[in-house]
C-alpha cells in the first residue's frame, strides 16, 4: 500500500500506544497535523511550544514511557527547544517531531527557516533528520527505543514537508521491539561475571563500613528502584539522602532518610555525607547544586558507584568500585550478598570476606584499621551512626527556619502565610476535602517555592514529585502538571508555583480550561523572583538589582479570565474545600497565597564553601 510520510508517521505512533500528542500546528507540519486530525491520537493544543515539551515530560516523568510532542519549523522547534534541553538534564524520556520546510528550501533563509537538526543536536539524545518518507518507518520506533534505553532522554525528529506529503510503498509495519536494546546490551554495561566479582567486594566494604551513606539519584525513581532500595534497607540500616530527583523514592517519614543534599539540602543529610567514611551512591550523578566544593563533600569517604551511564563513573569524584547497570539490576544482588555476609558474621564472630578465597580483603581509606573485617564492631558503629543523623533530623527540623524575624517583616505583608507548613499541611488539607494523599501528584516550577516544597511537602512514593532538576527552568510546573493530569486523570495534581514562575507559562491556563483537568495550581505571591531576591540579599550586599516587581497582576482575575475559579488562601480558610473537592474530579482550580519576601530557603550554601557550612 501506498502511504504519506504524515500517514506512516501518524500509523508508527498509534502501533507505539500512543494516545495523547502535544503541540501547535504551523506551515511546514500541517500534514501530519491534517493527518492527525483523522486518527485515534488526542491532539492537545498548547499556546505556545515550550508548553508542549513540558506536558510531554508531565506524562513521561509520571509514567516513566516517553511522551510526543510536536512543533512546526523555525520559531515553533526553537520553541521547544528549551523543553527539551530540559528533559536531557533530567533524563527523560521523549520524542519530539518537528515540521521543517521543504528540502529544496533548506539553506535558503527560507519563511521560518531554522537548522532544528543542529541547535538540536547538544540537548538530545539523538536527533535524525528525515529525507526520504521509507526513512519512517525505522526512525518512529528507533527514536522510542533510544529514548527509553539506558539513560533515558530526548529524541528529535525532524521531517520536511515535502516529504510529510511524499508518498512511498509501505509492505509492513516494524515492530518496536526489533529496535530495543536489553540493559545488558547498553554501551559499558557491566558483565554478569564482574558483576558479581563486584557486588561481593560492595558488600564486603559496606559491611566493614562504620558511617556509610546511602546517596539516591533519579536513577532511582521508579516503582521497581524504590522497591529494591526498601529490601535493602531492611537488611542493612544506614542514613539515606537524596538529590532533588529523588525526593519520593524514599518515604519522607522514614526515620533513616535525612533528607535532600546540596545547596538548599538539609543540615543532617550534608552532615552526613561529609562525615561518611563509605558513600553507595545510586542513580546518582554528584551534580554541583548537591556535592558544592566536590572536595569537601564527602572528603573521607570511599564511593560505590551504581549508575546506567557509563560517562558518569568517575566523572566528578572517583569511585573505589562500581557498576554500569540500573539501580533495580544491581540491588537486589547486593542485598543477597550484604544479608549472606550479615547471617555468617552473626553465626560465626568475625568473619572476612564474601567472596570466597582466603577470607581477607585488602580495604583502604575506612578510618585506618587493619583491613581485616571486624564485621560486628563496625556493625555497632553503625547502629550508633544511623541513629546520630536521625536524631539530627529530629532536632534540625523545624517550620521556623528562614522566617523574617520581626523587625525583618515587609510592610504590606502582615498576616502572611508560612510557607513551608503550608507545603507541609497540604495533603492533610486535601484529606479534610475528601482526597487521599496517595491520590495527589506534585509538579513545581523553580525558585524558592520550589525548595521550599523539596524541603517539606511530604513525598511519600516515586514518581509523585515533577520539578525541573539540573536546568531548572521556569515556567516548567503549570505545562507539566497538565501532562500529569493527562497521564493520570485518577489523581488531582498539585502545581506549586511563585508569582515570578508562574508568568512565564500562564497562557496555559487556556489549555488546562480546555480540557477540564484535575490540577490545582497554588501560586506564592511575593512580589519578587525569590530566589533571585534572596541571593542578592546574602551574596550582594542587599543590592536587589531586577529583582522586585513594579507592578502585581491581579492572578485571580487573570485565572478567572481564562473561565477557572479561584481563591485567596489568606482571606478564605476554606479555600481547600473548594480547591480539593472530589466532586469536582473535572475542575481545575486556582489559589494565591501571600508570602513575605524576606523568608528565605535555609540551609543555603554560600559560593566555595562546604555544605555543612551553609546559612542555618
Amino acid at each position: 500500500m501506498k502511504l504519506s510520510g504524515a500517514q506512516i508517521v501518524v500509523k508508527m505512533l498509534e502501533k507505539q500506544g500512543i494516545k495523547i500528542v502535544a503541540g501547535i500546528p504551523g506551515g511546514s507540519i500541517l500534514p501530519l497535523y491534517d493527518e492527525l486530525n483523522k486518527s485515534s491520537i488526542r491532539h492537545i493544543l498548547v499556546r505556545q511550544e515550550q508548553a508542549a515539551g513540558f506536558i510531554a515530560q508531565g506524562m513521561a516523568r509520571t509514567s516513566g514511557k516517553a511522551a510526543v510532542c510536536m512543533a512546526t519549523s523555525g520559531p515553533g522547534a526553537m520553541n521547544l527547544l528549551t523543553a527539551i534541553a530540559d528533559a536531557r538534564s533530567d533524563s527523560v524520556p521523549l520524542v519530539a517531531i518537528t515540521g521543517q520546510v521543504n528540502s529544496s528550501l533548506i539553506g535558503t533563509d527560507a519563511f521560518q527557516e531554522a537548522d532544528t537538526f543542529g541547535l538540536s543536536f547538544p540537548i538530545t539524545k539523538h536527533s535524525i533528520a528525515i529525507k526520504k518518507p521509507e526513512e519512517l518507518l525505522t526512525a518512529i520506533p528507533q527514536a522510542f527505543a533510544i529514548a527509553q534505553e539506558g539513560r533515558p532522554g530526548p529524541v528529535l525528529i525532524d521531517i520536511p514537508r515535502d516529504v510529510q506529503l511524499a508518498l512511498c510503498e509501505v509492505e509492513d509495519f516494524p515492530c518496536y521491539e526489533d529496535f530495543c536494546v536489553s540493559e545488558e546490551k547498553v554501551r559499558f554495561h557491566t558483565s554478569r561475571e564482574k558483576m558479581q566479582e563486584t557486588i561481593e567486594k560492595m558488600a564486603d566494604c559496606l559491611l566493614q563500613a562504620e558511617r556509610p551513606v546511602l546517596y539516591l539519584g533519579g536513577g532511582c525513581n521508579s516503582q521497581e528502584a524504590s522497591f529494591a532500595l526498601q529490601a535493602f534497607k531492611e537488611v542493612f540500616r544506614l542514613p539515606v539522602v537524596t538529590s532533588l530527583m529523588a525526593l519520593g523514592v524514599f518515604a519522607k517519614d522514614d526515620p533513616d532518610n535525612a533528607g535532600m543534599v546540596g545547596m538548599h539540602g538539609s543540615y543532617p543529610a550534608n552532615v552526613a555525607m561529609h562525615e561518611s567514611d563509605l558513600v553507595l551512591a545510586v542513580g546518582v550523578r554528584f551534580d554541583d547544586r548537591a556535592t558544592g566544593v566536590t572536595g569537601k563533600f564527602c572528603p573521607s569517604a570511599k564511593i560505590l558507584h551504581i549508575d546506567i551511564d557509563a560517562a558518569e563513573i568517575n566523572k566528578i569524584l572517583p569511585s573505589a568500585l562500581n557498576l554500569v547497570c540500573k539501580a533495580e539490576t544491581a540491588l537486589p544482588l547486593l542485598t543477597k550478598a550484604v544479608k549472606t555476609g550479615l547471617e555468617k558474621a552473626s553465626g560465626q564472630g568475625e568473619v572476612t570476606g564474601l567472596g570466597g578465597g582466603t577470607g581477607q580483603m585488602s580495604v583502604t581509606g575506612l578510618g585506618g584499621g587493619t583491613g581485616l573485617g571486624d564485621f560486628s564492631h563496625a556493625a555497632e558503629n553503625r547502629n550508633l551512626w544511623a541513629e546520630k543523623i536521625a536524631g539530627l533530623c529530629r532536632e534540625n527540623f523545624s517550620f521556623e527556619c528562614g522566617c523574617p524575624v520581626k523587625g525583618e517583616k515587609t510592610s504590606g505583608f502582615e498576616g502572611s502565610q508560612n510557607p513551608r507548613k503550608f507545603l507541609s499541611e497540604l495533603p492533610s488539607l486535601a484529606q479534610k476535602a475528601g482526597i487521599l494523599e496517595k491520590d495527589l501528584l506534585v509538579t513545581t516550577d523553580v525558585g524558592q517555592h520550589q525548595m521550599f516544597a523539596a524541603q517539606y511537602y511530604p513525598v511519600k512514593r516515586p514518581r509523585s514529585f515533577l520539578t525541573s532538576g539540573s536546568l531548572g527552568t521556569m515556567g516548567f510546573g503549570l505545562p507539566a502538571a497538565i501532562g500529569a493530569a493527562l497521564q493520570t486523570p485518577d489523581k488531582r495534581v498539585i502545581c506549586i508555583s511563585g508569582d515570578g514562575s508562574i508568568l512565564m507559562n500562564i497562557q496555559e491556563l487556556a489549555t488546562l480550561a480546555e480540557n477540564n483537568l484535575a490540577v490545582t495550581v497554588i501560586v506564592f505571591v511575593n512580589r519578587t523572583l525569590g530566589m533571585v531576591y534572596q541571593q542578592q540579599k546574602f551574596l550582594f550586599d542587599k543590592n536587589y538589582s531586577a529583582s522586585n516587581f513594579a507592578s502585581e497582576p491581579d492572578l485571580l482575575k487573570i485565572a478567572e479570565g481564562f473561565g477557572i475559579e479561584g481563591a485567596d488562601a489568606d482571606s478564605d480558610k476554606e479555600w481547600y474545600k473548594k480547591a480539593f473537592d472530589p466532586n469536582r474530579k473535572n475542575k481545575p482550580f486556582f489559589v494565591t497565597v501571600k508570602v513575605d519576601p524576606e523568608e528565605n530557603v535555609l540551609p543555603f550554601v554560600p559560593g566555595g564553601k562546604a555544605n555543612v557550612d551553609a546559612i542555618r
